[in-house]
């Protein structure tokens, strides 16, 4: 008897007092500013929590995208994490979640199963885009007095984020009290080189524009590499962007950037931590998690300048 219990007591010693979680993330690019700020959160969040965080890049490829999401439920992970490449593309990595009973966050870009609805242990955390474009686009329009011309830089079509933001900024230019023409609007791909070029070849095609807003910082940035090769006094032209990146928050600091909305991505990130976490020990989560957006100018810029 007292070697069974003995033994007993070195079996129970060998379990440890806690079993690490394993968190499984599969990124839309890890070449992205934005998307690396996001990331980092959920890194720096888990390593609070003793998450072990396994991150794998997509290559903005959807196909890959779902290839990791299945070695993730091959592997047994206790809960996965996507910032898809293709909301539209998701019900195969939501299916292959919730046939395995693994919890499944999305993170930044919603998927299409927001609107149709998600299965259980499946979440959204993001910042609700209706407000993102809308604050932009008020403030470009109060710089612009009501009146003028403007370019839209946007992001990739199939994404959900630029196509609403997109939506926020010709919805608030049709108001009364806004009298704004839009004289071009083309994607640029969140990419900076990509909107420089376009940007670029605008100008060179005679097209006059009083603002240029962007779907995001780096194409704000791009749009204002090009201005500045061209000769453009930037005290005569409004660019707006979103995002608050740092690289923004540098350019607006130059007195390049006039205006962008501040897009916690570290919070963003924690709050998908912490919500695959919770979902992988059983406990409630809400299906949508809202991380509210911030209008940024020079005049509050110093507040997000950390």
């Amino acid at each position: 008897m007292k070697k069974l219990l003995l033994a007993t007591v070195f079996s129970l010693l060998a379990v440890p007092a806690f079993a690490q979680s394993r968190i499984a993330v599969t990124m839309t690019s890890f070449d992205n500013p934005f998307l690396t700020i996001l990331l980092n959160g959920m890194r720096e969040d888990a390593k609070k929590k003793n998450i072990d965080l396994i991150a794998e890049d997509a290559q903005l490829d959807p196909a890959k995208q779902l290839n990791q999401v299945q070695n993730f439920v091959a592997n047994g992970v206790d809960a996965i994490i996507v910032n898809p490449v293709d909301g539209d593309s998701t019900a195969a990595i939501t299916r292959a979640a919730a046939d395995a009973n693994i919890p499944l966050i999305y993170v930044n870009h919603p998927p299409a199963e927001l609107d149709t609805g998600m299965p259980e242990k499946t979440a959204f955390v993001g910042s609700n885009e209706l407000d993102s474009g809308t604050m932009e686009a008020e403030a470009v329009c109060k710089l612009l007095a009501g009146k003028g011309k403007v370019v839209v830089l946007m992001g990739p079509l199939e994404n959900h984020a630029a196509l609403v933001r997109t939506k926020d900024v010709e919805t608030v230019f049709s108001r009364p009290d806004c009298k704004i023409d839009i004289v071009e609007k083309q994607t640029a791909n969140w990419n900076r080189t990509q909107a420089q070029d376009l940007v670029s070849s605008w100008m060179t095609a005679g097209i006059t524009f009083d603002a240029v807003v962007a779907n995001n910082d780096e194409m704000a940035i791009g749009a204002i590499q090009a201005l500045k090769a061209a000769g453009t006094n930037m005290k005569d032209v409004v660019v707006a962007g979103i995002d608050a990146t740092p690289d923004g928050l540098a350019a607006m600091k130059a007195g390049d950037l006039d205006v962008t909305v501040f897009q916690n991505a570290t919070r963003q990130g924690e709050v998908a931590v912490q919500a695959a976490l919770d979902l992988s020990a059983g406990k409630p989560v809400d299906k949508t998690l809202w991380v509210p957006f911030e209008l940024v100018t020079p005049q509050n810029m110093a507040a997000y300048a950390k």
